[in-house]
C-alpha cells in the first residue's frame, strides 16, 4: 500500500501544480478554467462509468473498472485541488468515522431515521 499512497501523493502534487499554474495546453487547467461546473460534470460522468464498468463480470470488465476509479479518483483530485483540499484533510475525516458504522454516520449528519 505505501507504494499505491506513494503513486497518489505524487499525482496529487502534479494536480496541485498545475492548478496552481494553470499551464497552456493541460487537461486540468481545462478542468479548473471551467470551474466547479465542469469538474463536477466529469466527476458524475466518471462516476457513472464506474457503476457500469463494476456490472461487467469478466476480467476485461475488472480491468475496464480499475481504469474507471482510476479516472473518477484523478477527476476528484482535481476538484481537491481546484478548492484547496488535501490528502491530509480527507484523511483526518476518515479518521473521525473511524469506527462509526456508516448508518450511526448518517444519523448524526440527519440523513438516515
Amino acid at each position: 500500500m505505501s507504494g499505491s499512497a506513494e503513486v497518489l501523493e505524487r499525482l496529487m502534487a502534479t494536480v496541485e501544480k498545475r492548478v496552481a499554474q494553470l499551464p497552456d495546453g493541460s487537461y486540468t487547467t481545462k478542468l479548473v478554467r471551467g470551474g466547479v461546473e465542469a469538474i463536477g460534470a466529469k466527476i458524475r460522468e466518471e462516476a457513472e462509468e464506474v457503476v457500469e464498468a463494476a456490472a461487467e463480470s469478466d476480467e476485461a470488465g475488472r480491468a475496464h473498472l480499475v481504469h474507471e476509479v482510476a479516472d473518477l479518483l484523478f477527476h476528484t483530485m482535481v476538484m481537491m485541488a481546484h478548492r484547496g483540499i488535501d490528502w491530509s484533510d480527507v484523511a483526518a475525516e476518515l479518521a473521525r468515522r473511524e469506527g462509526v458504522s456508516g448508518l450511526e454516520e448518517k444519523r448524526r449528519r440527519g440523513g438516515v431515521q
